[in-house]
């Protein structure tokens, strides 16, 4: 068995142990946070095993599936996608600590059936990175939507089923969409090989010699799947609602994971698939990615919702992505391929700090706050970190990223790259100001003190009752340091990421030069 399969499997061990534990709340979270922990070590030994310099796609499995249509269930990982197993496994463990603190299931809801939610969706998710059979790859696509749905839908907000119903029908819709490109590729390996085919690697060598017309039509219908997951706009309305309705533990998967399939799926299928369509539609994914840019930006810093901050912002650094893929430069791309990487630990600490004065204030509106720096001064430097990651501060991961995506799209696409550096000037206004409003100032709403009591005695208005403000416990910060550790240690030295990702980007690149 390869580190990938157990990868896959583990969790879906895991699921099945946390449905028989729904009326034991504590020993389901002990449970599930053992088996994460177990796939995170397990991780471990699959990134010292992979070499960059080595085969494209190595920890490889295939068997037989239906063999008289070429499918079979094949796994495979390159730089890429190794990354991106590698952050979910990261992730969830930080996602199931957070549980009882940042993140609180609504009432009568069971642990076990949430966190066997949980991995469910963990496993999947590293089966869609891992999968080398366009098929199957198709098929766990959408399988991937149903623990999601029902991780919104049965555990978040007041408009929670909207949200869910949203979040299935675009995906789903982009998914079928994607589907009727695979069968056009199967197609035209049928012709060409006399047997069709769904292997990946066999695509790419087939369906790339295709008329530049027909590849357009089969990008189009892989692109607007990826284009929804990732979210580019306009195909991105499901995720304000999606982020803003999910528990935070699921916000984060949802934005720091979830999405990423995306942009995976672009670097994966789009460029080495369809080389010249790539070419050809790159100005407008470029246009598209600009707009991304600066509408996200622009609408954040307009937000008075914490969660929907988040998930506009989010968009627009989903913008900086998309540029770097379609600039066509090998600085560009692996910068955005680290920034995959760097925006899911950015966006998921602070996903899970803001989630922490959620919980403390009872809100998730930002006008309800203010001063919590002067109760809180240990969340108030987490959520400046959090922050400081999020705007690009150099010293912290996600500049190294921003960096190489603008310098490299400068080379081939100055216009666009100009454009696309205001967007770092207006996240460091959305970013500051927001920690401001929460911050800094008087001690105001949620976070009154001193009302009837000592320090850290705050009374929330609007609820009418008494609570105590209390600083980051010895759990929120054992969940929050392993974050911290990463964004500054990967913001001085990114080189294993660099190492790791910069083979498979340049034979992405070169499948795209290399069109005919």
């Amino acid at each position: 068995m390869t580190w990938v399969l157990a990868l896959i499997l583990l969790p879906l061990v895991g699921a099945l142990v946390l449905s028989g534990l729904r009326r034991n709340d504590r020993l389901a979270v002990t449970v599930a946070l053992v088996f994460s922990i177990v796939e995170f070590l397990l991780m471990i030994p699959m990134w010292v095993t992979y070499h960059p310099s080595g085969d494209r796609l190595q920890q490889t499995t295939s068997m037989d599936w239906i063999p008289s249509f070429g499918i079979h269930i094949a796994f495979g990982v390159d730089g890429i996608a190794l990354i991106m197993i590698a952050v979910i496994t990261f992730l969830v463990p930080i996602v199931i600590g957070a549980l009882g603190t940042a993140d609180k299931l609504p009432e009568g809801r069971s642990a076990g059936g949430y966190l066997a939610l949980i991995l469910v969706q963990q496993a999947l998710t590293i089966a869609v990175f891992a999968a080398t059979d366009v098929f199957l790859f198709y098929v766990l696509f959408e399988i991937m939507l149903i623990p999601m749905y029902f991780l919104i839908g049965g555990y978040g907000g007041a408009n929670r089923q909207y949200a869910a119903v949203k979040f299935f029908l675009y995906s789903f819709l982009g998914g079928l969409i994607m589907l009727a490109s695979a069968i056009g590729a199967y197609s035209i390996a049928a012709d060409k090989l006399g047997h069709g085919t769904f292997d990946w690697a066999t695509l790419v060598t087939v369906v790339r010699d295709a008329p530049t017309s027909t590849q357009i039509w089969l990008f189009l219908g892989f692109f607007l799947a990826f284009a929804i997951k990732a979210p580019l706009v306009p195909f991105h309305t499901w995720l304000p609602d999606a982020a803003g309705e999910a528990p935070i533990g699921v916000a984060v998967l949802i934005v720091g994971v979830l999405d990423k399939v995306g942009t995976f799926g672009l670097l994966r299928y789009n460029l080495p698939m369809f080389p010249e369509a790539s070419k050809a539609l790159a100005p407008l994914v470029l246009i598209l990615a600009v707009i991304g840019v600066l509408y996200g930006s622009i609408l954040a810093a307009g937000q008075q919702d914490m969660k929907r901050f988040v998930a506009y912002v989010s968009i627009a650094h989903f913008g900086f992505i998309a540029l770097g893929i379609f600039a066509f430069a090998q600085q560009a791309t692996v910068g955005s391929v680290t920034y995959m990487l760097n925006h899911s630990l950015a966006t998921g600490m602070l996903i899970v700090v803001l989630g922490l004065v959620i919980a403390r204030g009872g809100s998730t509106r930002i006008s309800d706050y203010g001063g919590m720096y002067k109760v809180t001064p240990l969340l108030g430097g987490m959520v400046l970190i959090a922050g400081l990651s999020t705007l690009s501060l150099p010293g912290t991961n996600s500049f190294v990223s921003e960096f190489l995506v603008l310098l490299g799209s400068f080379e081939t696409q100055p216009v666009y790259a100009i454009l696309a550096s205001v967007g770092m000037v207006l996240a460091a206004a959305y970013v500051l100001w927001l920690y401001q409003r929460l911050m800094t100032g008087p001690v105001r709403g949620n976070a009154l003190i001193g009302a009837g009591g000592g320090p850290g005695t705050a009374v929330a208005p609007e609820l009418g009752a008494r609570k105590a403000i209390r600083d980051l416990g010895a759990k929120e910060f054992a969940v929050l340091v392993p974050l911290v550790v990463l964004i500054i240690g990967l913001g001085f030295y990114p080189k294993p990421v660099l190492d790791t990702v910069g083979p498979s980007v340049q034979a992405t690149l070169s499948a795209v030069q290399g069109g005919h």
